[in-house]
């Protein structure tokens, strides 16, 4: 029996990831610090990123752990069926 490969990222993915984030967030804190606008707008601006953020964050811990269940669910399932080919004997007669 073969083990199925697991996916894996590279570090390069998590550097870029982390970048990616890194550069959306600093280019938005720029352009509220720069916005022609009042200290309440730009709160309230500042508010609505950092809730978008923390949501953002929120869903990809939900998809990841969706993902992982479903990774679990059909590890055990195939465990199932590896286990019931292995008990099956096609040539063994039932007598009735």
């Amino acid at each position: 029996m073969t083990k199925p490969i697991q996916p894996t990222q590279t570090t390069a993915y998590y550097v870029q990831a982390i970048l990616s984030f890194a550069v959306s967030v600093s280019s938005v804190v720029i352009a509220l610090v720069y916005l022609p606008a009042s200290g309440w707008i730009r709160a309230f601006l500042a508010l609505g990123t950092l809730y978008v953020i923390t949501s953002t964050i929120t869903l990809s811990k939900v998809v990841r752990d969706r993902q992982e269940l479903s990774g679990v669910s059909t590890r055990v399932d195939q465990a199932r069926l590896d286990k019931l080919l292995a008990e099956h004997d096609p040539f063994r007669v039932d007598s009735a």
